[in-house]
């Protein structure tokens, strides 16, 4: 039985693009990828959708009057191809309050920190300068203040010495390319319960992901 439909917005690479497209085609994700949409004609995530048979559009931001219009558009490709659940997949785009409410717990979103801590950008940087031991990221439903609403997943990796911020990026990048799947999966299977900004998850749920560094003791 195919998965919810489900869209990924890109502006770049895609690698957990790549990530989710693999999660769903090996039957471990209950979604389908049934479009990717990038604001970046030259988004190499576009190959890796055509590259699966994924129906793949261009919506450059650039040629709409506002962000309103863009999102507008946006909203039509959407709904037009029948999704039912949206994941934002490094989409350099802040979307406004109107789209993120018209899409309200069906939009999912991964960030490069342990929310709450350090939202916003460059947060590997900005963790290497807080002296923190332990960094990651965190797989969210989006609300309409930036990198805030319920969380789903987190993955953990440690921080180790001599790391620089793009040492760190890369090991955190290995548990996200785990966690965005997984809470595809839990929306997709909707096991999970939403009230409010609060999220309750079955017991079973694998919430936490920790890189291979850690060991047990």
């Amino acid at each position: 039985m195919a998965g919810r439909r489900t869209a990924v917005l890109i502006s770049g690479g895609g690698s957990n693009l790549q990530a989710l497209i693999d999660a769903c085609d090996s039957a471990q994700c209950a979604a389908e990828i049934a479009l990717v949409v990038s604001n970046r004609a030259d988004a190499f995530g576009l190959e890796r959708a055509r590259r699966h048979g994924i129906a793949a559009a261009v919506l450059d931001h650039r040629d709409f009057a506002s962000r309103e219009a863009f999102e507008a558009e946006l909203d039509r490709t959407l709904r037009d191809a029948r999704i039912e659940l949206v994941c934002l997949a490094g989409f350099m785009r802040l979307l406004t309050p109107g789209f993120v409410e018209g899409w309200r717990d069906r939009l999912l979103n991964i960030h490069p920190s342990l929310l709450p801590a350090f939202p916003g950008l460059h947060t590997h940087a900005r963790a290497l300068e807080a002296g923190c031991r332990v960094h990651g990221c965190t797989v969210h439903l989006v609300r309409p203040t930036l990198d805030d609403g319920p969380i789903l997943v987190q993955g953990v990796v440690p921080v180790l010495a001599g790391d620089d911020a793009d040492r760190l990026a890369a090991r955190v990048l290995e548990v996200e390319h785990r966690c965005y799947p997984l809470a595809l999966d839990l929306l997709a299977r909707g096991d999970l319960l939403i009230e409010g900004d609060r999220v309750t998850l079955p017991e079973e749920a694998e919430a936490l992901v920790l890189h291979p560094l850690f060991t047990p003791g």
